[in-house]
């Protein structure tokens, strides 16, 4: 019976892939294999010593402490994707009422006061402080072509507008579902130059923090509209008030209000909205809770921002043994030595690596003895061993 514990409240849709048969799943319980989290920040929370995973319902991680979790062998899976089609649409709302200049046409409206017949002539005589522009013909720079930026860069497209992207790191199956319409910037800078509106879909890290700040902000086009679903950090907030009040920048609409932001007329700040709709929480928790059940039960590593993409299949009557470990010479040798040692032998292995971490899944023909397994956990750089039994599959 593996143990889940829940530090948000998590999608029934997705707490209903792992089967109660076999999963236990509550917001208090103890001794954990698995965790399920939304923003629940974890930086200071006491990790358990049978902890095995983390599942983060969403995509950014920033709230979960990666390092200590590598340190011990945890992989960290999110759900890339999961909510793309959420955050879409959001951007694209942004994008209308800014273009349309919504926000302060409402406001004006809602403070009419009079009779029928004297709203309709202030209506008459103020709608041209709120003439707007039509999307067609714009350009828009999308930072970050993953699975929200191509939905975006391909809707763009399909409105009629110029479409710059920017992605160093840009997949092959992601460049597959790009529109060949959409234009390569060779780096952010280039980007900015062009776009009468542009969006960031990127992680918070140093090298993208303050991506927009007041020297890029004077090289941009006169009346850009800023739009930012990403994170805080990815803008910086007095540089773009700077700009917004001496008109350089049109709108800014962001999902992280602040005291600085929040009052400005010319700012659009939303509550966090990005995954805010019921399918994106379904779809979130479902990929997660996916991930996390194949990982326990058989090993297998998807979508985790820490730890290598591997997948093996499991055959029957044999056993499984997972490792995680450092990526360092010998160390696949000294593994596979302590399990020929002990007359097993080895029907299958898988190892791949991401940056410092490797992860090594071995079927054997035999039982692995607890002394076998305890030999391998001793090795100077392994973080992690868990033994499977494959053999009543």
């Amino acid at each position: 019976m593996f143990k889940v514990l829940t530090l948000n409240n998590i999608s029934v849709t997705g707490l209903n892939r792992l089967p109660r048969e076999f999963y236990e799943i509550a917001s208090e319980i103890q001794h954990p294999d698995a965790v399920l989290v939304r923003s629940f920040k974890m930086h200071d929370w006491i990790i358990p010593e049978t902890l095995q995973a983390v599942g983060r319902a969403g995509a950014g991680v920033n709230n979960i402490p990666i390092d200590a979790m590598t340190q011990k062998g945890i992989p960290v899976f999110n759900a890339p994707g999961a909510n793309a089609h959420a955050v879409q649409e959001l951007v694209l709302t942004g994008m209308l009422l800014s273009a349309r200049n919504i926000c302060p046409a409402w406001e004006f409206a809602r403070n009419l006061e009079g009779s029928d017949v004297e709203i309709t002539k202030q209506v008459e005589a103020g709608k041209q402080d709120f003439v707007g522009f039509e999307l067609p013909g714009k350009t828009i720079g999308v930072v970050g072509l993953g699975a929200i930026g191509i939905k975006i860069a391909n809707t763009a497209i399909a409105l009629g507008m110029r479409v710059i992207g920017y992605d160093p790191k840009i997949t092959v199956e992601g460049a597959w579902q790009l529109s060949h319409e959409v234009e390569q910037a060779s780096s952010v800078d280039d980007l900015l130059l062009h776009c009468d509106f542009v969006t960031f879909h990127v992680p918070l890290v140093e090298s993208t923090k303050h991506m927009i700040n007041a020297t890029r902000l004077a090289n941009m086009r006169d009346k850009v509209t800023i739009l930012n679903f990403s994170r805080s950090g990815i803008v910086d907030d007095d540089a773009v008030i700077d700009a917004l009040d001496s008109g350089k920048v049109h709108t800014y609409v962001c999902d992280f209000p602040s005291n600085k932001l929040k009052d400005h007329s010319k700012v659009i700040a939303l509550p966090h909205l990005g995954a805010s709709t019921m399918e994106a929480e379904d779809n979130c928790a479902i990929m997660v809770a996916d991930q996390i059940k194949d990982y326990l039960e058989n090993g297998n590593v998807k979508n985790a921002v820490n730890f290598p993409t591997i997948k093996m299949a499991k055959l029957p009557d044999q056993f499984r043994i997972t490792i995680a470990h450092q990526n360092s010479p010998h160390l696949l040798s000294a593994i596979t030595n302590a399990i020929a040692n002990a007359e097993i032998n080895i029907m299958d292995m898988l190892n791949k690596s991401l940056h410092d971490v490797a992860y090594t899944l071995v079927d054997t023909a035999a039982e692995i003895p607890a002394s076998v397994v305890d030999e391998i956990t001793a090795i100077e750089g392994v973080l992690n061993v868990r033994f499977l039994d494959c053999s009543s599959e």
